[in-house]
């Protein structure tokens, strides 16, 4: 963490991550442009490849070629892979794991997209809210009702919790007053993906360090297609990004249920003080997580792996996870059907909202749109980057929760099978800034992190640039050639 890095795609397609600053005279290279090999320096035109070696010195390689001072030049790197419609950067030492292959980066037949926010706070306070069953019930269903002007009544109310550790992380579950033992969410429950992550079925919700005091939030989200609709391949993903406060105000925006956890994830302080807690029963995932963290740091002392490391590749093949929901699914192979229960948590309730900038559009046709593109996903997010990283000891996610205000679709299942009894005909996205403000300036980059791994996008309009990694804002500068 703290580094700062320029990402960037040469000519020949390949991805690289190094040193911001060139060896030669410190000049940056966010402003460089890139080579059929590497990214060139706009200084004095040192050229650098993808693992820092400095390739080229224009100058000395004419007047001094047999001093190839090139050879002793090298800058700092880091690898990168593609997956999931995101790129991995790894940032420790090696050997180093394998990006983990999970199920829903292979699931068929779905829209996927991306939305973000940044947290002023530290990371693993928003991962605790991953462990947190109750929270639901006050945090969003109680709180929403309250903000749609009503006193109540309020939800059903949690009457048992449960907390379990497997492989990859952990897992909650609860029973409420209107469930029972046999209920979904008590068999199977969520999952606390380790060491940074929140995973529910049909979306994947990743809290990246930024620095000691700040969170990039980074949500993965899976909607099925109607199977009138099959089959469907999405050949590029869009970004969104969700502010958190009203500019008119300052305060934190409250109206989405995504925002709602980062309004109690930063009212505990930059970096929440333990020692003044009270915990409690319900808390009993906190202190296995935390007790968990403190294992890991530990075992990396004494050159062991960390929980969750994966490094067998034949393991390594879409990584099955627990979900709720699969039990409902007819489909070998398919992500399971999307119930009531199962609908992403920012889908917020009927209640009055935030005036948002930005055009409306309809899914039905978002989709229409993005088909119509060929893939290309410069014609539907204006020509956005999206940018994820997973590093070390700190984890990723993202949410959107404010601005961009994402309803996800019950008009049709993960099955494609219609919802009946269901009055939303699709899913609506409001933009929280006009596709005109998104197409110029500055871009904002997702960064994740990972044991010792780190995420940085792919897809069209990625070419031809360099992009720019500033330390705690994360921003990304893209520089045409």
């Amino acid at each position: 963490m703290g580094e700062d890095l320029v990402l960037y795609k040469d000519l020949g397609g390949k991805y690289g991550l190094i040193d911001r600053h060139c060896r030669h005279r410190r000049a940056d290279l966010s402003y460089g442009y890139v080579e059929s090999c590497g990214l060139r320096c706009n200084y004095h035109g040192w050229l650098y490849d993808a693992d820092g070696r400095c390739l080229a010195q224009p100058y000395e390689d004419v007047a001094h070629p047999e001093a190839r001072i090139r050879d002793e030049i090298r800058i700092k790197a880091y690898p990168v892979e593609e997956l999931g419609g995101l790129l991995w950067a790894y940032l420790g030492p090696e050997p180093r794991p394998l990006v983990p292959d999970w199920e829903f980066f292979s699931w068929k037949n779905g829209f996927r997209q991306i939305v973000k926010a940044e947290i002023p706070c530290n990371w693993f306070q928003c991962q605790e809210n991953s462990i947190d069953p109750v929270h639901f019930e006050w945090t969003h269903s109680n709180w929403s009702i309250r903000l749609g002007g009503v006193a109540g009544p309020y939800t059903p109310q949690h009457v048992k919790v449960d907390f379990s550790e497997f492989q990859y992380g952990f897992q909650y579950k609860r029973i409420r007053t209107d469930t029972s033992e046999h209920d979904r969410l008590w068999t199977v429950g969520r999952v606390c993906l380790w060491p940074n992550g929140l995973f529910t079925g049909n979306h994947v919700e990743f809290r990246v360090p930024v620095d000691d005091e700040n969170t990039l939030s980074v949500m993965w989200h899976f909607s099925r297609v109607p199977r009138e609709r099959e089959p469907y391949v999405q050949n590029s993903i869009p970004t969104w990004q969700g502010p958190i406060a009203d500019p008119a105000t300052g305060r934190w925006i409250s109206s989405h249920v995504m925002n709602q956890d980062f309004v109690t994830w930063v009212g505990q302080g930059r970096v929440a003080d333990r020692s003044q807690e009270y915990l409690a029963p319900s808390d009993r995932g906190i202190v296995m997580i935390r007790r968990r963290f403190l294992d890991d740091i530990k075992a990396i002392a004494e050159g062991k792996d960390p929980k969750a490391i994966i490094r067998d590749p034949a393991a390594n093949r879409a990584i099955v996870l627990p979900v709720a929901e699969r039990a409902t699914s007819s489909r070998l192979g398919s992500p399971p059907r999307s119930g009531r229960r199962s609908s992403p948590r920012w889908a917020s309730a009927k209640r009055k909202r935030l005036p948002t900038r930005g055009p409306s559009i309809h899914w039905r046709q978002h989709r229409a749109d993005f088909a119509a593109s060929g893939g290309d996903c410069r014609r539907v997010t204006a020509r956005r980057l999206r940018i994820t990283a997973r590093l070390g000891s700190a984890p990723f996610r993202d949410d959107v929760r404010g601005a961009g205000d994402l309803r996800s679709s019950r008009h049709h299942d993960l099955e494609g099978r219609p919802n009946r009894g269901n009055r939303m005909a699709d899913a609506t996205l409001r933009r929280g800034r006009s596709f005109a403000e998104r197409s110029t300036g500055s871009v904002d980059c997702s960064i994740a992190t990972y044991g010792r791994n780190g995420v940085l996008p792919s897809g069209p309009g990625h070419e031809n640039c360099a992009i720019l990694v500033r330390r705690r804002s994360m921003q990304l500068q893209r520089r045409e050639t």
